[in-house]
């Protein structure tokens, strides 16, 4: 089974004013050439939502993933891999060519389907960390003028909810990890929070340790308890989802021609060591 070193040399980091610096020198230490794209406001970002600023961000960074014509690493600057991120296996078969993304980092995922290769295509929001291929960079660079179209610039849009249909309905699957390979470490996000949505959001379970402290622990006076609390939390929250068939659905399951194989998927990542 490939790492994902043996497939990845490029990362990208995207930022605004976020201090990046130790997420990038772990990057550039596993091996990754990593660059950091830094949004440069303009004046009529004034009256975007930031939500849509986001999506302006990703599409800088799927724009180089176009011209490099090979898969890249991209996570945001609140992103806190774990630890030997490089060493970890690649979550798909690099040999396929209808791959559009791979996340690296899952928010409410799901899984439709588990391959002789034990790798799972499935559903995931949030793009904290992926891996996006030419053939799905080229797809999502066109989700961007959906978006724009409608709801337009100036209003919040969950279009990181989009990708994987978007990608799916263009023949290019999405795959979701067997477990995380990192977590959003970035405070709640008051847009979510207006919206109804929960305004933090952690990784279910993690393949190891984080590689260093999340910013959300800066202000506590025990970080190392509080990142235990987080991933107590999050933990739960993912056997919970799993138990109530979230994770996993019933009629996916039902449907299944191999039922075995999603069971062991889905209740190994969360009860087992190793996949």
């Amino acid at each position: 089974m490939s790492s994902i070193k043996d497939a990845i040399s490029q990362s990208i980091i995207l930022a605004y004013k976020e201090d990046t610096q130790q997420l990038e020198t772990y990057l550039t230490e596993q091996g990754f050439d990593c660059q950091v794209i830094r949004q440069t406001h303009q004046a009529e970002y004034s009256q975007y939502s930031p939500s849509y600023l986001c999506l302006l961000n990703h599409l800088s960074a799927w724009q180089q993933v176009v011209s490099a014509q090979q898969p890249i690493l991209i996570c945001e600057a609140d992103f806190v891999p774990v630890r030997n991120l490089s060493t970890l296996p690649l979550p798909y078969d690099p040999s396929l060519d209808n791959v559009g993304i791979a996340w690296l980092y899952t928010c409410a995922p799901q899984i439709y389907n588990v391959s002789s290769t034990n790798h799972a295509i499935g559903f995931s929001t949030s793009m904290v960390a992926y891996i996006l291929t030419p053939a799905g960079a080229q797809h999502l660079i066109q989700l961007v003028d959906q978006i724009t179209e409608h709801p337009g610039p100036t209003q919040y849009s969950t279009w990181d909810s989009n990708v994987e249909e978007f990608l799916r309905r263009r023949g290019l699957n999405g795959y979701v990890p067997w477990r995380n390979y990192g977590e959003h470490g970035g405070k709640p996000n008051p847009e979510h929070k207006k919206a109804g949505l929960s305004p933090a959001h952690r990784a279910d379970v993690l393949y190891r340790k984080l590689a260093f402290n999340p910013v959300y622990t800066a202000t506590q006076s025990h970080p190392a308890l509080h990142v235990l609390f987080s991933r107590l939390k999050a933990r739960t929250k993912g056997i919970g989802r799993l138990l109530l068939g979230k994770y996993l659905r019933r009629p996916v399951l039902a449907e299944s021609t191999t039922p075995g194989k999603m069971l062991r998927f889905a209740i190994g990542r969360q009860l087992t060591l190793r996949p």
